[in-house]
């Protein structure tokens, strides 16, 4: 009875881990399904046609990464330093700017990519026009808050961010009616060369099939494991 109790707990344990693999890679699979519609979603968004500004962020968070335009005149002193990977690994930062509309609103317009030497907007001022201008991007919907614990606080009176905060963007440059979503510049050309817009990273990673496959190649080995544990058990005499 004693030998047959000693079998218990292995087995036990053989069929949760099992029974836990099994469940991982279903799992993955539901992963997968999701992460395929959104990259159909957001390939279907980006190649849509133009939509004007939403009125609203229930309006915007189905407009997510939809081409929109928006005209107004940037105000240049405001400007934010989003800290970023350009797409070619350039260390720098995204030009984060207040776009006064007609309305009276601010939408923030990430303007692009410049590198760490081209912060400062002396280096570029080809880029200040003074005029009303039109822009031209992607609707993005900023995080809930910050993305991950390994992103670091933003520095507000050092104006150096590490995520979009629209409203605590807004309180650091002072003004109000900011609209709850902001743009992403396209690829247009700015003078002298930055920012570099078109920095959107539309890629999803999407690996969940890789992981189904690997849950349950463990979850197979399970049984073929406890077999050959029984198998040497019994060659050592044991029941």
């Amino acid at each position: 009875m004693s030998r047959r109790r000693s079998l218990v707990w292995p087995s036990v344990f053989s069929l949760a881990m099992l029974c836990l693999f099994l469940g991982l890679g279903t799992w993955q699979v539901q992963r997968l399904h999701w992460k395929e519609g959104l990259i159909a979603a957001r390939a279907a968004a980006v190649t849509a046609p133009p939509v004007s500004l939403p009125r609203d962020l229930a309006e915007a968070r189905a407009l997510e990464f939809h081409r929109v335009g928006a005209k107004g005149t940037f105000q240049h002193a405001a400007e934010l330093y989003l800290q970023a990977i350009s797409k070619d690994g350039a260390i720098g930062y995204h030009i984060v700017t207040p776009l006064l509309l007609e309305d009276g609103r601010f939408l923030l317009v990430d303007r692009g990519f410049v590198p760490e030497n081209r912060r400062d907007p002396a280096t570029r001022s080809a880029s200040a026009d003074l005029g009303e201008v039109m822009v031209t991007g992607l609707l993005r919907l900023p995080p809930a808050g910050k993305p991950s614990w390994f992103t670091p606080d933003n520095d507000v009176a050092g104006n150096h961010w590490f995520y979009v905060d629209l409203a605590a963007m807004a309180a650091a440059d002072r003004i109000d009616r900011v609209l709850p979503f902001y743009l992403d510049a396209d690829a247009t050309p700015n003078a002298g060369g930055y920012p570099e817009g078109g920095q959107t990273n539309l890629d999803l990673p999407n690996d969940h099939l890789q992981y189904a496959i690997t849950w349950y190649a463990l979850a197979a080995a399970m049984p073929v494991l406890y077999v050959f544990w029984m198998l040497k058990l019994r060659r050592e005499g044991k029941p």
